[in-house]
Formats: C-alpha cells, sequence, structure tokens
C-alpha cells in the first residue's frame, strides 16, 4: 500500500464520522503530543538494556496513532506531506552533510 493510498483511508474514515468538524490546527496537535506521550510511555522505565519485542504490538499502536493525527493535520491545514518530506531531507541534507555528519550526533550549528 503507498502512502497516497493510507492518506486517503485516514482522511475516509475521518469523513465517514463527520469528524471534520472537531478538527482544528490546536487540537490535532495537541493529539500528536499526547498520543507521541503514549508511544513514550512503551519505553518508560525501560532501561538501556529494552528488548522492546514485548513492547512492539503498542509501539505500532501509538506510532500509528501520531501519524493518523499528523494526517489530519496535514489536511487541514493543506499540507502536501510526501513533499514537506522531502523539502525536510533535503534541508537536513544541507545542514548535516554525509561527509562531517557521518557517525556523529552532534547538532549542524556543532559540525
Amino acid at each position: 500500500m503507498i502512502f497516497s493510498d493510507v492518506q486517503h483511508e485516514a482522511l475516509a474514515f475521518r469523513d465517514e464520522r463527520d469528524w471534520l468538524q472537531f478538527h482544528n490546527p490546536k487540537d490535532l496537535a495537541i493529539s500528536i503530543a499526547l498520543e507521541a506521550a503514549e508511544l513514550l510511555e512503551c519505553f518508560q522505565w525501560s532501561g538501556a538494556d529494552l528488548d522492546p519485542s514485548d513492547a512492539k504490538e503498542r509501539i505500532r499502536e501509538e506510532l500509528a496513532d501520531v501519524m493518523m493525527y499528523c494526517i489530519y493535520l496535514a489536511d487541514v491545514e493543506g499540507i502536501d506531506i510526501p513533499v514537506a518530506l522531502h523539502d525536510k531531507i533535503k534541508r537536513n541534507a544541507e545542514h548535516y552533510p554525509a561527509d562531517k555528519a557521518i557517525g556523529s550526533a552532534k547538532k549542524y550549528t556543532e559540525l
């Protein structure tokens, strides 16, 4: 399944329930943050040696929730997600040239 198909499926799910009326940018951004916090709960108190296999299904579910709200917010704001991702990857490539950033966790201002 390609991304645009999944995007369309998510929007159809929303529209079949007439939820667009509740989807303003503020509430969608809050929902993204709340779902991201639920994703973080999968790792809370796990220590550095976490084997996430026990939590893999919950991680999958919470990640899907985050992505769903991202699709909804992009739709409300008129943002083409593949274009936005492409543009961000290009910008990151400028900030983090491979020859300077390879193997480094430094921020681009420190490279």
